[in-house]
């Protein structure tokens, strides 16, 4: 069992700060860069909306790839260095991402920088939670590093967009200059990383946990949570190449993405009065379907409002349903909450790997992102409708 190092039990909001930063890097920068810099990609390449589904589906298979592997016991005691050495494969593999333009690599890079922006998430958070017991504003300082991460990679891909643009070059390469400014930064945040993150300790081992009982409510809330990784991941996939196709200008593209991040980071704050006063199965539900209207919303109004709501709610609910289906499903299954977790990543993360492949393969046939980006919010539609009988029960 986990237990905090004692020389950072007086300053737990560091440590909190510390895995906040590895949470951006890992996960802003590391899995989520990706969204900002496609439109380049897609123009300078060029790449079709098909190609950058694979890409992204390949992100997805590492990351569920990695936290797979995360399951098993090789990493107690070596978790903070498996983080940095998660930073330091993060910030390589998205510079390798400026060295080719052969779409089996890119799959091939995306895959490995998704094992990797896994483990450093998983372990870092191994590390942060247990300084969060009691203390709620760790918790959501070690979270809301991804939602920083977003916002931060949005800001900037539009500078080096902007340089790109009023130089001579003009932005045929700008997606090369992206990759390597987003390496750059998570460089940064591994020398962070390494000087604030503990070194954790440890004591007895886990106890291992009976086989899930699958109950109703399980199953329903872990076929929601999986399509939820479906429905989701479409619109936080190709929002700023929506934009970008409904010619909502380069402001708009950076101003999407960084909405989104920036309500991501205070998400779990703003959320926390809809749990109070109605639980967490009912705040799960509200969230997914507000979810669904800002997916809808993303191509049914025009390409400002769209891209700038559709992003807000994104970034407002997905880190909410996220945390929170994780939390209902430790409470539904009391005796087996690891195995709980495990199955429901698992749903989620084959979720998200069938989205992306979805929905470049059904843009590619119908020439624009409206029907997929239809499809998402229709089945985010049915994961709140799945989620109903479990938000009505007793908390």
């Amino acid at each position: 069992m986990l237990q905090v190092n004692t020389g950072y039990s007086s300053r737990p909001l560091l440590v909190g700060f510390a895995g906040a930063v590895a949470m951006a890097a890992a996960m802003g920068f590391g899995r989520f860069v990706y969204t900002p810099i496609l439109p380049g990609m897609m123009s300078g390449i060029p790449l079709s909306a098909a190609d950058a589904g694979l890409i992204a589906a390949g992100n997805f298979a590492g990351y569920l790839a990695g936290a797979i592997l995360s399951a098993y016991g090789w990493a107690a005691g070596r978790e903070r260095r498996v983080v940095l050495a998660g930073l330091l494969a993060t910030a390589i593999l998205l510079a390798g991402m400026a060295a080719t333009t052969s779409v089996p690599a890119f799959i091939a890079i995306r895959f490995l920088a998704g094992a990797a922006s896994a483990l450093a998430m998983i372990f870092a958070s191994s590390i942060v939670l247990p300084y969060a017991v009691g203390r709620d504003n760790v918790n959501v300082l070690h979270f809301g590093g991804v939602g920083a991460g977003i916002a931060l990679s949005s800001a900037l891909v539009f500078a080096v967009n902007t340089m790109a643009g009023a130089s001579s070059s003009g932005w045929a390469d700008s997606w090369r200059l992206n990759w390597i400014a987003g390496a750059a930064v998570v460089f940064v945040v591994l020398a962070i990383a390494a000087l604030l993150l503990p070194r954790p300790t440890f004591g007895k081992s886990a106890v291992v946990e009976p086989p899930l009982e699958w109950r109703m409510p399980l199953v329903l809330l872990t076929a929601s949570y999986g399509l939820f990784g479906f429905g989701y991941v479409i619109t936080a996939t190709f929002l700023v190449a929506i934009a970008r196709m409904g010619d909502a200008g380069p402001v708009v593209e950076f101003l999407a993405w960084f909405v989104t991040g920036t309500a991501a980071a205070v998400s779990l704050v703003l959320w926390r009065p809809v749990v109070r006063r109605f639980g967490l199965g009912k705040a799960y539900a509200a969230a997914l379907g507000l979810q669904a209207v800002g997916v809808l919303g993303s191509v049914a109004l025009p390409p400002t409002a769209g891209a700038l709501g559709g992003g807000l709610l994104l970034g407002a609910t997905f880190m909410v349903v996220t945390a929170y289906g994780l939390q209902i499903a430790r409470a539904l299954s009391p005796e087996s909450p690891r195995r709980a977790l495990a199955v429901m990543t698992a749903a989620f993360g084959a979720g998200q790997i069938i989205g992306p492949l979805a929905g470049g393969w059904v843009a590619e046939r119908s020439g624009s992102f409206v029907a997929p980006t239809l499809l998402a919010a229709a089945v985010l539609v049915a994961c709140m409708l799945l989620a109903l009988p479990v938000a009505r029960r007793p908390a």
